[in-house]
Order: C-alpha cells, then sequence, then structure tokens
C-alpha cells in the first residue's frame, strides 16, 4: 500500500520574511502565525496548512521565464476572475512578467520577492 501523506507546509526562501509574509497575508487571508520573526515567519489556515518564508543571506530573486536564477517554487492560486485577481494583486505589489504564455487560462506573477506563481480560474 503506498504511504499517504497530507501536505502541511510549503516554505519559501526570501531576504525579507515578514515583508513577503504580509504580502501572503493580504493576498490570500491567511493568519500569520504568532512565532514569526525576522528570521522566519509563518501563515496558518484552518485546516493545518502553514505557508513559511524563511531568511537567506545573499537571497536571489528568481527570473521568471529564463532559468539563470530558477524558480525555487511555483504556487498556483485559484481564483473567480483572472482580470480582477491580477489587478489587486498588482494593487498588493505583486509584477507581471511580460512573458505570458496563455494569459486566457491563467497569468504569471511574481511575488515581491520574485517567485513566479500563477491565477487560474476556479473549477
Amino acid at each position: 500500500m503506498p504511504l499517504r501523506m497530507r501536505l502541511a507546509a510549503i516554505t519559501l526562501d526570501c531576504a525579507d520574511p515578514l515583508a513577503l509574509a504580509a504580502f501572503y497575508e493580504r493576498a490570500t487571508g491567511l493568519v500569520p502565525h504568532p512565532d514569526s520573526d525576522g528570521e522566519f515567519a509563518g501563515l496558518t489556515r484552518g485546516d493545518g496548512l502553514f505557508l513559511g518564508f524563511q531568511r537567506v543571506d545573499g537571497y536571489r530573486a528568481p527570473r521568471w521565464p529564463g532559468q539563470d536564477v530558477p524558480q525555487q517554487v511555483h504556487l498556483d492560486f485559484a481564483v473567480a476572475d483572472l482580470d480582477a485577481a491580477e489587478a489587486e494583486l498588482l494593487r498588493l505589489g505583486a509584477g507581471a512578467p511580460a512573458s505570458q504564455p496563455d494569459k486566457e487560462r491563467f497569468r504569471v506573477l511574481t511575488d515581491p520577492a520574485g517567485h513566479p506563481f500563477c491565477l487560474v480560474v476556479r473549477g
């Protein structure tokens, strides 16, 4: 029988954990973890999922779509309306790379630390 695992946490490297946690808090509504500090910050969801952010000295942001500095991680977020979600995330500090492989089906954005993530239509 295969091992059954439940995803418990995703952790992103970055230069400023508190700033990146604040971006994702505003974008997702996840709750800040009480033990967040300048070296490590986290957000939690009611079902226990933990999204963490850890300081890395000399952090180099990914350069999507190129691979000179690889993506390191890639998150997808389901949304009801691509245009509205993209506009709100850009207002919160996300970036929009010029390269968009299929803008009608999904949008590639970057968080303030440079990690690419996608918005996809829910369902």
